[in-house]
Formats: C-alpha cells, structure tokens, sequence
C-alpha cells in the first residue's frame, strides 16, 4: 500500500495561498452563491434581458478594472480611471460632433488622450517621485474640471455620427446566433482582457511589472530603468480608460461629464476581490473579471429587489472594506 504523505495536503493549501489562487476560487464561488441567491429571491433575476443588462454593466466596469489591475500589481494606485474615462468620452464627442470626424478618428483619439493622461499621472510618480495616491488624486481633479469646461457643462450627443451607439449596444454575436444577443461591449471586454492578460504573462512590459511591485529596488539596482517601464504601465492603463470611454459614450449615446466618480472605487473593489494584492507583484486579469461580475451582480441583484440606492451604496463600500481586509490577511499568510 502506498503511504500517504501527510504533509502533501498543508503544502497544496500553502501553494494556493501563495499564488493567490485561492483568492479566485473564493470569489468565483461567491458570484454563483450570489446569482443563486438573487434567482431565489427573485425570479425576475435570472431573466435573458436582466442577464444582458449586468454583462453590459460589467463590460465598462470591467475594462476599468483591468486598467487598474495592471498599475495596482506595480504597487501603485490610480483614482482617476473614472474621470479619465469621461474626459476621453468627452473628447471622443469633440471630435466626433463638434468637429463632425470619422468614426475611426475618434476612437482614436479617445485612446490616444486617455494614454497621454496616464503618461502624465506615471510621471509625475516615476519622474517627480509624488505619491501615487495624490498624483492620480490630483488628476482626478484635474480631468473633472477638463471634462466639465471642455463640453461647457453639457451632455456631448451622438445622434449624428451613425453606427456610434452600435460599439457597446449593438451584437456581432447576436447577427451570427441570434439566440445569443450578447453586446459588443462584453465582447470588447473580453478582448481587452485576453491583451492585458497576455502582456502580463508572456511579454517584457509584463515581467516588469510585476517586478516593479514585487521589489522595485531590486530591479533598478540591477540597471533597468524603472522610471520607463512604470510610465509605460500607467501610459497602457489610461490607453485602456480611453477604451472604456468609447463604451459607456456608445452605451449612453452621449458624453456625459459629470460622471465618473465613483467608478474607480468599484474598479479597485473588482480588482481586490479578484486576488490582486494591494501591495502589488500579485495578481490576475481573470480573477479581476470575477470581481467586476461580482460588483454588477451584486448592484443589479439589490436594484431588482428594490433595495434603496442609498443601501447599494453601503453595501458597496462595506465590500470594499471587507476586500481590503481580506487581502491583508491573505498578506500575512503568504
């Protein structure tokens, strides 16, 4: 008979917790936890149209979080994500209805701002050395006061420029198999996902950071330069904010540039939830889309049930405080 090793089952546990798998298993566990529950107490929930409605909520939250996965695994943070997303929707609506540009050209330029303003926030922490937290706090600031001056206070529409609301709202996969009517927007989700994944695994920009939020000094005493690799980060970062400009524009049919705050909060909530550890060299873009479903099912699970938006909103920030914690605690038994 072959013996067992007793110690093989502790060292399997050590390994998940170490590689923050077990993080992902949690929280792929309480999403189905939180789609059962809401089916039972609804039946309203689990309906084709509602299912639709949280995956085209997940899919501008969800690219957010994917922005912010790859500065939050530098160490780093960035609070302007929701407002960069509108300052480039804004721009995109310049572009677009004012100065009545091709479609391509404005998506274009929506991208393009939103790496330029990421360039600027890497800078000012990679260059001027300013704390993460107050560098992208101030350009938060700043590109809220951009977005309400550049657009005069007043909704950007996209009634002429056709074909523009078909980006998030519209259905290549729908045309194909019209039993599946899943919006553009999920699919440039994913798309976006499978990138940034990919960077991360298998290119140098990814080796870089994670290295740069494993040990920083490490790596610059060994001759890199730091400073590029980590501007780079926040560069493709707001290239990614851009995208998610693009989405809730299309989705809306309008640049709206009051919004924004408040998306990152749930951008940063996805990205703990999903396993990424705030003091960075950890983490994965597919646990952070388990996150950002938990967040959509979640706001759309109390909606259907007719809870009261001041109650999502505590709910939000108490799993944003119960995410954290956990990551500390993950933390200390890593």
């Amino acid at each position: 008979m072959t013996a067992v090793n007793p110690s093989s089952s502790p060292s399997l546990v050590a390994r998940l917790i170490e590689t923050g798998a077990h993080q992902k298993l949690l929280a792929f566990a309480s999403l189905v936890l939180l789609l059962i529950g809401f089916s039972i107490a609804s039946p309203n929930f689990m309906q084709t149209s509602n299912m639709i409605a949280i995956l085209q909520a997940t899919s501008v939250n969800g690219v957010l979080a994917v922005a912010a996965t790859l500065v939050i695994i530098t160490g780093g943070i960035d609070l302007s994500v929701g407002t960069l997303m509108t300052f480039c929707a804004v721009i995109a609506g310049v572009v677009l209805t004012n100065l009545g540009m091709p479609l391509p050209l404005g998506v274009v330029a929506a991208i393009a701002t939103g790496a330029l303003c990421g360039l600027c926030s890497g800078t000012f922490i990679a260059k001027m050395k300013i704390p993460p937290f107050i560098a992208t706090l101030g350009m938060m600031l700043i590109l809220k006061g951009l977005s309400l001056v550049i657009s005069g206070t007043r909704p950007i529409y996209f009634n002429d420029t056709p074909g523009f609301d078909l980006i998030s709202r519209g259905s290549l996969i729908g045309d194909i198999f019209p039993a599946l009517p899943i919006p553009n927007g999920v699919l440039i989700l994913f798309l976006v996902a499978g990138a940034a994944s990919y960077i991360l695994g298998r290119t140098v920009l990814g080796r870089y950071t994670f290295a740069l939020g494993s040990n920083e000094e490490a790596v610059r005493l060994s001759g890199v330069n730091t400073d590029f690799w980590k501007m780079s980060v926040y560069a493709l970062a707001g290239a990614i904010c851009g995208i998610a400009g693009i989405l809730i524009a299309s989705r809306l049919n309008s640049a709206q540039p009051a919004l924004g705050l408040g998306y990152e909060l749930e951008a940063i909530a996805a990205v703990v939830i999903g396993g990424t550890s705030l003091s960075g060299g950890r983490g994965t873009v597919l646990g952070t889309l388990i996150g950002a479903l938990i967040m959509a099912v979640l706001t759309n699970g109390l909606r259907v049930l007719s809870v009261a938006q001041e109650w999502q909103t505590v709910v939000t920030g108490a799993i944003i405080i119960l995410a954290v914690y956990a990551d500390m605690v993950r933390r200390r038994k890593a």
